[in-house]
């Protein structure tokens, strides 16, 4: 096979070049009838460009990188992409990427170019590497798109960008959790019972912060001592029916089973006993809350929304959450914003968020000898090593010891009282 030919045929310019052979004969593409030789020429090197990439053709993107970083959230990371991720890449992009990079052309932007901006954004701000890494992680996602799904550019530079090395100082310092800090925490929010027991939840299982506040009491199995994590919380701009939703976990492996320690599962009892004696007190002023879809124009479920229920109203799908105020009012997360203002200013743990409890507890049952691979299979990760995923198994009754073993570290007597829930 040649290039791209450019013959004279009478008054009108013809491109003509050579593709494989079939059953031995020589072929070819050609196409007549352009009034100019440099029409002929660019046809026919677009013609042979779409021919030696399998019938795709190619054509040169001069679209900005902000305007391709706009379509690319739009058409594949909303239909793709959970809720709360779209809205972490949406601030990246508008933050650091789009600023620095937005004005150039997709298809002019070079590997040199995007480790240039990498290596100046780590010099400029004071992240920890993780943040640095999602913020790779837009640039390399998008590229990559542009490059396979959409064809706009012919190659990815982005493959071989990477994170400089980085200063110590600069890693983020994750908050490990004492006894006497947990201690100290339950101690001054006595009284504040949804609070402590969706604190404890997530001290005494590791659990995700989204998937506390996730739970309803058909969740947990007081009989069998499990608790069913199956769902994750999340937020979007208030309207007139608010702001919560419920979805999936973060991950296929964050759908899990977790077993109850004898702690927590006292904590838990009491709890929804007292919740159960506060709705009698309350009575019709007691709030409930129902699920209800979100459909796209396509009537398929994109969303499931939390809604609270009108007064008078019956409704088929109610849900039953379990760490709402003492009249039933559910707030999410937002629950434990004023508690830990309050620990962080008041009692002096400066760097600790609610979300470090998961840490905590995986750092102390892997300290006591719980493997590794119980304790990814508890957490809902799947990032073991290969030997671990391969010749370690996970247990019901292991998984069972490791509940057994973090209690046996956390105890205290306010802890004990507090789990009491008094009426």
């Amino acid at each position: 096979m040649g290039n791209v030919n450019v013959l004279k045929r009478g008054n009108v310019y013809q491109y003509k070049f050579e593709i494989a052979s079939v059953g031995g004969k020589r072929k070819f593409i050609n196409k007549s009838g352009f009034k100019t030789k440099a029409e002929a020429i660019e046809s026919g090197n677009l013609a042979y460009t779409e021919y030696i990439n399998a019938g795709v053709p190619f054509k040169e993107c001069k679209m900005s990188y902000s305007d391709y970083l706009d379509y690319w959230l739009n058409n594949y990371c909303k239909t793709n992409l959970k809720y709360s991720t779209i809205q972490a890449y949406t601030t990246l992009i508008n933050k650091y990427i789009k600023p620095k990079l937005g004005m150039y052309r997709l298809s002019t932007i070079t590997s040199v170019r995007l480790n240039i901006f990498i290596s100046d954004l780590v010099e400029e701000y004071e992240f920890s590497r993780s943040y640095f890494k999602n913020i790779l992680k837009v640039i390399k996602g998008s590229f990559r798109d542009a490059c396979d799904i959409y064809g706009m550019i012919k190659y990815n530079p982005a493959l071989t960008i990477r994170l400089p090395r980085m200063d110590i100082e600069k890693e983020e310092v994750k908050h490990l959790y004492t006894l006497e800090e947990v201690t100290k925490i339950l101690d001054r929010f006595k009284g504040q019972d949804a609070f402590t027991c969706s604190f404890l939840t997530s001290c005494f299982t590791g659990m995700r912060t989204g998937e506390v506040f996730a739970l309803t009491w058909e969740d947990i199995d007081f009989e069998e001592r499990i608790i069913h994590i199956k769902h994750s919380v999340y937020d979007k701009p208030r309207d007139d029916k608010g702001r919560w939703y419920i979805g999936t976990t973060k991950t296929i492996s964050g759908t899990r089973d977790i077993y109850i320690s004898t702690t927590l599962l006292e904590a838990l009892k009491n709890f929804k006993k007292k919740q159960d004696y506060l709705k009698k007190i309350y009575g019709k002023k007691y709030i409930y809350y129902h699920k209800e879809e979100v459909t796209n124009s396509y009537g398929k479920v994109i969303e499931t929304r939390i809604v609270e229920n009108k007064k008078g109203y019956k409704y088929d799908n109610n849900i039953d959450l379990v760490f709402v105020k003492s009249n039933g009012r559910y707030t999410g997360t937002d629950l434990i914003k004023y508690p830990f203002k309050i620990i962080r200013n008041e009692l002096g743990f400066k760097n600790c968020r609610f979300y470090d409890l998961r840490g905590s507890y995986a750092t102390k049952i892997l300290n006591n000898g719980i493997e590794r691979r119980e304790v990814a299979d508890i957490l809902g990760h799947k990032d073991v090593s290969t030997t671990e995923n391969y010749y370690i198994s996970s247990t019901s009754d292991t998984r069972k010891n490791a509940t057994e073993v973090f209690d046996k570290l956390m105890k205290s007597d306010i802890i004990d009282e507090i789990v009491e829930y008094k009426i």
